[in-house]
């Protein structure tokens, strides 16, 4: 009798359960989300994440600022974050969710309008990730709902170089919306507002800028003149890839959000100080405010990596420009702009890689760089502290793009990185041998769970270290 009464509650389950999943279906809700409504987000959660970790973070490693509390990343342990220094989350939830832009709009003729954006999206953040870890999950990432969870770490190499990597992305991209004659417009886009045009300029300058970046490592000379030569790449500040942030919640600059007591530990670095200084560089009053003690509206910065013994006073250092707190309405989130474009152009011709005027490019990327961070160019300093003749002129010009990029102090490290520009100090109480890093860590949760492929890398890395140089760097 018990053997039929479990038979009779088997078979009430399973009728009860055959249509379960189409009972349990809420027919009237949209079975995916609106590529719209996705891209939206990714651009901007990337850009507003991006931008307080490449200042917070990124602005230490680069040597912008210098953070006055005990803080261990400043001094180059950067297995501990604070307040920032962990950029990789960010990566792969934007990238995860771009790819599901980019899925949809291969899958849905409706949608297709939304793949070349999704492709330069996908090429922008792989770079920035790559370029900050090296070896890093790519080909098996950013589709956890589908496929692995453990995904493989692919070469720096072959995420730039192969088909679907950043490279051939930013082709495909390209193509894709020059080929593109349909009549859906790109919605979502606080970019560009939905012009296509400057998705493909915005393309053509992120090739320069990734072209450089591993020109120690292939010849790039081809392709970059064919794009100097074309002259469709981001060369007015009003063609910029940015979007503006607000001077008030919920859309402000997320540093003037943080309590008074975070947003004072950020003063002038002392590196910074002194090249501003050097070049008698009105955007110091821009960037930075004169410190507290100062009798005559002076600066003084501070060097990285204080121990905390050392007892310096707030006071004496000065504070970061009210552009970053007060007034972040005049500030933007900065994917790519023309005075970057400009300068990168510049190395270019300077190393004889494209046949153009280096001086003339120089010369428009760094009066670009005034406009875009609104301060006037004083008249003579093209002429004279800011020439490009004015010492070396690599170093000049690279020097230039650095300060140009403060808001992304992870890009100013890179370059840094790549180019020996501009001279970096080394710090005052450092954790790293004195050492300045060359790639950060990978993250303490990738051991934890995807322990079998994070060891292959990590080895690879002598152990994770930040002192072992990526694949372009080599």
């Amino acid at each position: 009798m018990k053997h039929i009464y479990s038979i009779l509650i088997v078979l009430f389950f399973i009728s009860c359960t055959n249509d379960f999943e189409e009972i349990n279906t809420n027919t009237n809700a949209p079975v995916t989300v609106q590529p719209s409504l996705l891209l939206r987000q990714v651009i901007y959660d990337y850009g507003e994440q991006m931008s307080y970790e490449g200042f917070t973070a990124g602005n230490l490693l680069g040597q912008y600022s210098t953070a006055l509390d005990f803080n261990l990343f400043d001094r180059h342990n950067l297995k501990s974050p604070q307040l920032g220094g962990n950029p990789w989350p960010i990566f792969y939830q934007n990238l995860r969710d771009n790819e599901i832009i980019l899925n949809l709009s291969q899958e849905n003729p409706a949608f297709t309008v939304y793949e070349g954006p999704a492709l330069i999206m996908k090429a922008y953040m792989a770079a920035g990730l790559t370029d900050l870890f090296g070896d890093v999950p790519y080909s098996e990432a950013f589709k956890g709902d589908v496929v692995t969870v453990t995904p493989v770490y692919n070469t720096q190499e072959s995420i730039y170089m192969d088909a679907g990597g950043i490279l051939d992305n930013l082709d495909q991209g390209i193509a894709a919306m020059e080929s593109y004659s349909g009549t859906i417009s790109l919605e979502g886009d606080i970019l560009f507002n939905g012009d296509l045009a400057g998705w493909i300029r915005f393309a053509n300058s992120l090739t320069i800028k990734y072209l450089l970046r591993i020109s120690a490592k292939v010849d790039v000379t081809a392709q970059l003149q064919a794009i100097v030569s074309e002259g469709n790449f981001i060369n007015e500040n009003s063609e910029n890839a940015i979007f503006n942030f607000t001077d008030g919640e919920p859309n402000n600059f997320r540093l003037a959000r943080l309590r008074i007591g975070d947003f004072n530990n950020y003063v002038l670095s002392e590196t910074m100080d002194e090249i501003l200084t050097g070049l008698n560089d009105p955007r110091m009053g821009r960037l930075y405010r004169p410190f507290g003690n100062s009798t005559e509206e002076e600066f003084n910065g501070l060097l990285n990596g204080i121990d905390a013994s050392a007892g310096v006073s707030l006071a004496d250092y000065s504070l970061l420009g009210t552009i970053f707190r007060e007034n972040t309405g005049l500030l933007d989130a900065n994917f790519m702009t023309s005075m970057e474009t400009h300068l990168l152009l510049a190395e270019a011709a300077q190393k004889g890689l494209i046949t153009a005027d280096t001086e003339l490019l120089y010369n428009t990327g760094v009066t670009q760089a005034f406009a875009y961070w609104q301060v006037e160019l004083p008249a003579d300093y093209l002429n004279t502290e800011g020439a490009l003749a004015n010492g070396n002129p690599l170093e000049n010009i690279i020097t230039q793009k650095w300060i140009a990029n403060t808001i992304n102090g992870y890009d100013g490290w890179i370059e840094y990185r790549r180019t020996g520009f501009p001279q970096l100090k080394t710090i005052s109480a450092s954790l790293n041998d004195n050492l300045i890093p060359i790639r950060m860590p990978y993250p303490a949760e990738e051991e934890a769970l995807n322990s079998v492929n994070y060891a292959a890398a990590a080895n690879k890395t002598g152990g994770n270290s930040i002192n072992v140089p990526v694949w372009w760097d080599e």
